[in-house]
This record gives structure tokens, C-alpha cells and sequence, in this order.
């Protein structure tokens, strides 16, 4: 009996420590449940947000990019902005969720100052499983930076986005084009055409569509003519034109003189040296009569309302746009055609002529002639079309006298 007693004593004992470990165990469980949970929840929100910050780095990236291709075509902040932005939401990043900064130059960092384009992202999550263990939004952030470097300048540019030989060398021209290249921005399957018995030599030949190499090149820059290239920026879009003057029109007969609008033309002859300012041209046409000697520093030529151009063969020309120091606001601009008038204007001249500064003429089609260019060769052709059947050598290293760069074979990459 005693025997019997004792089993059932061990058998109650055994029972109740099982039901008191159950008990300890359902406890331990329920305290450690959420610790678990958490745990894991951490390690997939962990996950999630590392996920999120590598989705807003590849937008910004991809929006610095896009802003650097934008600038590089000569677009303002603005625009700019614009594009970064577009691009940026496209790639994932919600605006409504953080912020996005464009700055273009960058203002900070290695590419501060230079041609390059910064994005900057951020972005404020919700926590779900870490709220266990912080308060507060997930702030996330990432910046890039693109640049874009100049492989080569312009000094001759056809701006027409669709014609065929926009930018065309024919005849038995002679040029020699030092440190710059030909830009056509026309798509034309030969929108740049080289023919007859032309000698030219360059950097490069460049256009958006084709290029027609048929006459005696050499190019020290590129191995073949360049198709199929980004288009580049018209250089002096920015520049105002000039307010019309006060005062009734003049005739030709009038006199030079700056700051008069000539609506009928106005006649140079003879020996006449011009002060400097705008010459303000409002129809009719400015010309050069034969023999003539015309020498003038700091003037700039506006030619409005469809005015022409007419310079004999054998006039002689010493002219220089205004230079930088003049805090003239057409520096560098020898030759401004109105951006509302059309038609052909054609430059003649002596090998003895110095035109310095750029001949620009954005909405029309230019025929350049002469045999002469500018102060150490700084003569830069802007215009719609350019028919070149002159022999000359022009010069790219022109900014001390105002003239604008042409920035050609602009590569963009990521460099921060």
C-alpha cells in the first residue's frame, strides 16, 4: 500500500509540474511573441527601405542626366528644372512624398561651377514593424551629378532643322577653319555638304543628319565626318534686340550714325570711320559702295524688318564688334539680323577686310564670299544656312573680343 501511495504522490507532483512549465512556457511566448515579430518585421523593413534607396538613387541619376542633355543644348534653370523633374518621376521618385532639388550649375562639390547639372532627392516613409522601436517618418535621401565636356567648338553653324545642305562649302573655296568645327543642326540626310573643288580643313565636320563629303577635307580632330549628333544650342539666343531708337527714321542720306533707326537703308562710301554703338537698320539696305575704306571699333550692325545687305567686291573693311569690357550687351556681335526676317544676305570683301566678331543671322540664309576674316582670324558665322564660297582662315580662340563659344561633341556622364 505504502508502495501504491507513494506512485500517486510522484504521479500529482509530475502533473503539477507539467502544468506549471506549460504555464511558464505560454508566458515566456507571449512576452517574446512580439520581440520575434518585430525582429523580423525589422530585417523586412530594413530590407524595403534599402530597396527604396537604391529606387531613388537610379531616378536621381537618371534626372541628372536628362537636366545635363537639357543644359547642354543651351536651356535655361527653368527648363532644366523641368526635365530633371519629368524624368525623375518617371523613374519611380513621388514628389508628393519628399522634395526635389535641381541645381544647374551644381553648388557644391567638385562640379561646382561647371557644365554639370545636380539632383537632389529625398523622401519621407511611413514605419510599420519599426515603429516597435523608433518614432518618426524614414528620411531617405540621394544626389547626383552629371557633366558634360566640350570635345570641340564651332565657329561655323547652320541652325535650320530641316534643311538639305544647311551648312554647304562649294566652289573653289579655300578654308581653314583653326581649333573649331562645321555644326549643321539639320536632320537632312546631307545636311552638311562639302563639293566641287572645295578645300577645307577642320576639327571635324558634325551634323545631326548626314554629311556629303565630296571635295579635298582635312579634319584633325575626327577620323570621318560625324552623323547622327546632338543638336547644339543657337549661341546668342539669349541677347535681346535692340529697343527700337527714339526719334523719327532717317534717311540714307542722313550720315552714320549709332542710336538712329534708318528705315530706308543707309549707304556707306568712301573713307568713313563709325563711332561706336548700334546701327540701328529698319528696311531698305545697308550698303557698301565699291572702294570704299570702312573702319570702325564697337559696332554692332542690326538689321530689322527684312533689311538687306549689299558689300561690293572691292570695299575694304576694318570692323570690330563691341568687346566685353564695353558693357555692351552685343558684345562680340558684329552682324545681328532680326529673328523675324527672312531672305538671303550675302558678305563680300577684300582679303585686306577685318571683319571681327560674329556675323549672326539666326532666321536667315547667309552667303559668305569674302576672302577675309576677322582680328586673328575671329570671325564666327551663325545663321540659318551657310553657303561658304570664299577662302579665308577663321579662328575659334575668340572669347577676349566677345564672341560666344559653340560648344560641339558634348559628351554627358554621371561624375558624382
Amino acid at each position: 500500500m505504502r508502495t501504491l501511495s507513494a506512485f500517486r504522490q510522484a504521479r500529482s507532483r509530475t502533473r503539477r509540474f507539467v502544468r506549471s512549465a506549460g504555464g511558464n512556457v505560454a508566458v515566456m511566448f507571449a512576452v517574446l511573441l512580439p520581440l520575434v515579430v518585430g525582429s523580423a518585421g525589422l530585417g523586412v523593413e530594413t530590407t524595403y527601405w534599402y530597396y527604396k534607396r537604391l529606387q531613388l538613387q537610379a531616378a536621381a541619376d537618371s534626372a541628372a542626366h536628362a537636366g545635363a542633355m537639357e543644359r547642354r543644348t543651351g536651356a535655361n534653370a527653368t527648363a532644366v528644372t523641368a526635365v530633371a523633374t519629368q524624368v525623375a518621376e518617371e523613374n519611380g521618385y513621388d514628389p508628393s512624398a519628399g522634395t526635389i532639388d535641381v541645381y544647374a550649375p551644381p553648388i557644391s562639390g567638385p562640379s561646382a561651377g561647371d557644365q554639370a547639372v545636380e539632383v537632389r532627392l529625398s523622401f519621407n516613409g511611413e514605419r510599420v514593424f519599426t515603429k516597435l522601436f523608433a518614432e518618426g517618418l524614414v528620411l531617405l535621401t540621394a544626389r547626383a551629378v552629371a557633366s558634360f565636356n566640350n570635345a570641340s567648338t564651332a565657329c561655323v553653324l547652320a541652325l535650320h532643322p530641316t534643311r538639305s545642305s544647311a551648312a554647304q562649302f562649294q566652289g573653289s573655296a579655300e578654308v581653314t577653319l583653326n581649333g573649331c568645327s562645321v555644326m549643321s543642326n539639320s536632320v537632312a540626310s546631307d545636311a552638311l555638304a562639302v563639293q566641287g573643288a572645295t578645300i577645307v580643313s577642320t576639327d571635324c565636320l558634325i551634323a545631326v543628319g548626314g554629311v556629303l563629303a565630296a571635295g579635298d577635307i582635312t579634319m584633325s580632330e575626327c577620323e570621318e565626318p560625324i552623323e547622327n549628333a546632338p543638336p547644339v544650342a543657337d549661341p546668342y539666343a539669349d541677347v535681346p534686340e535692340p529697343a527700337v531708337p527714339a526719334g523719327p527714321c532717317r534717311n540714307a542720306n542722313y550720315g552714320p550714325a549709332p542710336g538712329v533707326r534708318y528705315c530706308n537703308g543707309l549707304t556707306l562710301d568712301g573713307d568713313v570711320t563709325l563711332d561706336p554703338g548700334v546701327y540701328y537698320i529698319s528696311g531698305g539696305t545697308l550698303r557698301i559702295m565699291p572702294n570704299s575704306h570702312i573702319t570702325g571699333e564697337g559696332v554692332t550692325f542690326y538689321l530689322a524688318a527684312g533689311a538687306g545687305l549689299s558689300i561690293n567686291n572691292n570695299a575694304t573693311m576694318t570692323l570690330t564688334a563691341p568687346s566685353p569690357a564695353s558693357g555692351s550687351p552685343y558684345a562680340g556681335m558684329l552682324f545681328f539680323g532680326a529673328r523675324d526676317s527672312l531672305g538671303d544676305v550675302t558678305f563680300n570683301g577684300t582679303a585686306d577686310s577685318r571683319m571681327t566678331g560674329a556675323i549672326y543671322f539666326p532666321t536667315r540664309n547667309l552667303r559668305y564670299n569674302g576672302a577675309f576674316s576677322g582680328e586673328n582670324g575671329c570671325t564666327q558665322i551663325v545663321a540659318s544656312t551657310v553657303v561658304w564660297t570664299g577662302n579665308t582662315t577663321i579662328s575659334a580662340d575668340c572669347e577676349d573680343f566677345g564672341i560666344k563659344p559653340i560648344p560641339v561633341l558634348s559628351l554627358v556622364k554621371l561624375t558624382e
